[in-house]
């Protein structure tokens, strides 16, 4: 009986250290998540900006030049992100949105699927900008804590710092700095070199001019900030003996903030930087020129880790060797008081993009817009006195195309919509089929709709009434402080 005993005692302490191990190789993941970046980074091209880390990461990992977002917004991009799912099938996609409203089951955030396969989830970083703790989803949610979806909705498990301890982990951390904020001059003056306006190369649908140039050269200002922080986190990881087997994965959450950037459907609201590196399980220095999904990003992490990959998902693993997306579908609902409503097939040769409101013009004159728009404004004063090309007036008309069609190999600004142009009909008629049958198997679980009112439209409007002058210097393309501004209203209200 004594032998029986201790041949179970040895059983279990066995299979407890062959858990153990096995939690060991799994990998670590770190998701890291810019806001509102195009492919403006050195390692994809782009000109007046440094980015070594980044580059770094490319050269030792895979960088991928054909990754898009399902939606050109924050919290519908980062919705579809956070389930796996695109934001249409969970009635995520209308912004800060339903933020009371449950989430449909079956679907989950894919931390469930993590920490049930006995990852640590972590939010956050204690050395970036803001900590990094956005988390910006269309259905109720609180930051950490259990997840049962019916009266407990935490996502992580815990904030700021990953340990050999939390092994194996899963960590997103957004980098903020990128995102417009009142921080954008401030992180210019502190640059050792800031970029030189004069050094930028503007899309020629953009007017050249100072104020544009220097707008521009402070978004590549921020740029250079989050690289730094990417340097900072891969030290954290060799410090801590665990770079070998983590996985960094590098996104931008949705497109640049600027004209025909974040909030439009065309190639720089949707086109996304994407790099992957894991020295313990890919291959350096690739380049991938496959079309990938943001809900693919999430299915892949899932797939990693060894987790449950439920049926539900729209995303599919990228690292699988059976990959293959022939397009992305993207979508433009809700944004503030502006309710759109657009639709997208993009396969990184063509752009298909249907305007269901085309009476809504591209420049909506939205109130947050209205802070955050150097360039809008002063292509705005242009425009009016017929001073724009036709590739700068396109922003400005008066209403947009039903339909738009570009060849991104030919016209990678987009600037020849072929939609009305008779040769190309048996590609419009392909892609617009392709969108309608997205359409059909996207359509909501639900159609609850819970929107908030937008402060932003107040605070426009107080700006005017209130502060005239300053108005005038944002007409003009000075960024006058939305933050700020926002804060000084609420106080006179509460007066």
């Amino acid at each position: 009986m004594f032998l029986f005993f201790i041949i179970l005692l040895l059983i279990g302490s066995s299979c407890r250290e062959k858990e153990k191990l096995e939690k060991r190789q799994q990998p670590n993941i770190i998701w890291l998540m810019a806001e509102d970046i195009s492919l403006d980074l050195e390692c994809y091209g782009m000109k007046g900006v440094k980015t070594p880390a980044l580059n770094k990461m490319a050269q030792e990992g895979v960088m991928f030049t054909n990754a898009f977002c399902t939606n050109s917004i924050c919290s519908p991009s980062r919705s579809a992100m956070m389930t796996g799912v695109h934001q249409l099938k969970i009635n995520a996609q209308h912004h800060r949105s339903n933020r009371d409203v449950v989430l449909p089951e079956p679907y989950k955030p894919f931390t469930y699927w993590l920490r049930e396969a006995g990852y640590t989830c972590i939010l956050g970083h204690h050395g970036v900008m803001k900590k990094g703790r956005k988390i910006d989803v269309n259905f109720k949610f609180e930051q950490t804590g259990p997840w049962d979806g019916k009266n407990r909705f935490g996502i992580f498990d815990k904030l700021d710092t990953f340990e050999v301890s939390d092994q194996p982990f899963f960590a997103q951390i957004q980098l903020v700095a990128t995102h417009r904020g009142e921080w954008w001059d401030k992180v210019r003056e502190e640059s050792a070199h800031p970029v030189n306006p004069d050094s930028v190369e503007l899309p020629p649908y953009f007017a050249d001019d100072p104020v544009i140039r220097l707008d521009w050269a402070k978004y590549l200002d921020q740029m250079e900030y989050i690289d730094n922080e990417v340097a900072m986190i891969f030290a954290e990881l060799e410090e801590k003996g665990m770079a070998e087997n983590t996985i960094v994965i590098f996104i931008g959450d949705n497109g640049r903030c600027n004209v025909l950037g974040k909030g439009y459907l065309h190639d720089p609201g949707i086109h996304i930087p994407l790099i992957v590196k894991w020295p313990k399980g890919l291959s350096e220095g690739q380049v991938r020129t496959d079309v990938v999904s943001s809900t693919d990003i999430t299915a892949t992490i899932l797939d990693v880790a060894g987790a449950e990959m439920p049926e539900y998902l729209t995303g599919k693993s990228f690292l699988k060797n059976d990959f293959k997306r022939d397009e992305v579908y993207a979508a433009r609902d809700l944004w503030d008081e502006i309710m759109e409503k657009s639709r997208c097939v993009t396969n990184g040769k063509w752009e298909y993009i249907r305007n269901d409101k085309p009476e809504i013009p591209y420049d909506a004159h939205q109130a947050y817009l209205e802070f955050y728009r150097p360039a809008v404004h002063v292509m705005r004063a242009l425009n009016a006195e017929n001073k724009l090309n036709k590739a700068q007036a396109f922003f400005f008309q008066k209403s947009k195309p039903q339909e738009e069609l570009y060849n991104l190999e030919n016209d990678p600004f987009e600037l020849i919509n072929l939609a009305e142009d008779p040769s190309y009909k048996s590609i419009l008629d392909s892609m617009r089929i392709k969108t309608q049958k997205y359409d059909h198997q996207m359509e909501p679980v639900n159609s609850v709709f819970h929107p908030v009112h937008p402060e932003s439209v107040d605070v426009l409007n107080w700006v005017k009434k209130e502060k005239p002058v300053l108005y005038e210097e944002m007409r003009n393309g000075v960024e006058i402080g939305f933050s700020t501004l926002a804060g000084e209203y609420s106080r006179e209200k509460s007066k």
